[in-house]
């Protein structure tokens, strides 16, 4: 008498099973919500929509849209251009800082979990207050009034930045790399404000490398220096790739972004519907194109411990 052979699922199977169940809701999520409007987007991008009394009237127009948006508007393509420069620049100095922040908050030193609570509380709890002062340019109000007061009190003296500028080029300093530096200098709130979520990725990764590696390299006489190229480095790649394309991703759909706001005018203001979804599409292609190059070019450096 045979016996029924029971199937069962290799591993990687399984984590794939898992995989798909974690990423259901979302797939669900997207038939039901947000699949029709970006069909309606695509639509919309081939037609020249007219409001009218019993409705919106969409007349086919074809590739007009694209071509007003790239060959026509004198903003779009340059202000694409010029957020593409301080994405690259902002994607950087974000990355720089979040590896570093997570690596001292992974230190073993009396207090870590508050120094770990004072450290995100101001990142949860002023994200949106931050946001809402930049856009009503509250802050740079309060720093011209200061500086205007510091300039108009007697006795009183203030380092501007063309003195600050000019004391560190008779250090001998390439101007490029002092207006690199000054640039990140200008930026530290708002990469302090962008990086909560990489820092706690990179702290997950960071706390779940198997302390056994460390100790069986510092039998070998291994430094410190050595186990983070050799063993931290490797260990998180992995994690890197994945901030890389969350900071690229939070750059691009930032509110404040400038090429947003021309979309957003462009609708409302403008020109309206069909050509900002045309736009929205060359933003959407730009971004693919960017995600596509820099995993393509990074993954190959990728370790997987478990490959």
């Amino acid at each position: 008498m045979r016996t029924k052979r029971r199937f069962r699922l290799t591993l990687r199977q399984r984590d794939s099973v898992y995989g798909y169940i974690f990423i259901f809701p979302f797939i669900i999520g997207f038939i039901l919500f947000i699949l029709a409007p970006v069909v309606q987007s695509v639509i919309y991008s081939l037609n020249s929509l007219a409001m009218e009394a019993n409705g919106v009237k969409m007349t086919f127009v074809g590739w007009e849209n694209y071509k007003y948006a790239t060959l026509v508007n004198a903003d779009f393509v340059p202000q694409l251009l010029s957020t593409t420069g301080a994405m690259l620049n902002k994607v950087f100095w974000v990355l720089v800082f979040s590896f570093f922040a997570a690596n001292l908050l992974n230190q073993n030193f009396r207090g870590r979990l508050l120094a770990r609570t004072i450290f995100f509380l101001p990142v949860v709890v002023s994200a949106g207050i931050v946001l809402k002062l930049d856009q009503t340019d509250y802050l740079t109000g309060v720093a011209y009034d200061t500086i205007q007061t510091a300039q108009n009190v007697p006795g009183t003296s203030f380092l501007s930045g063309q003195i600050l500028m000019m004391f560190l080029m008779q250090l001998r300093i390439p101007l490029k790399f002092l207006e690199f530096v000054a640039g990140a200098v200008d930026m530290i709130p708002d990469i302090i404000n962008a990086s909560g979520v990489q820092i706690l990725i990179f702290l997950a990764g960071l706390q779940s490398i198997p302390g056994s590696l460390y100790e069986a390299s510092e039998v070998e006489g291994a430094t410190a220096w050595e186990n983070f190229w050799m063993i931290t480095f490797p260990m998180l790649s992995p994690l890197i790739i994945t901030n890389v394309v969350y900071t690229i991703i939070d750059f691009f759909i930032s509110p404040s972004n400038e090429v947003m706001q021309l979309i957003r005018d462009t609708t409302f203001f403008g020109k309206g519907f069909g050509a900002s979804s045309a736009m929205l599409w060359i933003y959407f292609a730009t971004i693919a194109v960017i995600l596509g190059i820099v995993v393509g070019a990074t993954s190959r450096f990728v370790f997987y411990h478990d490959r």
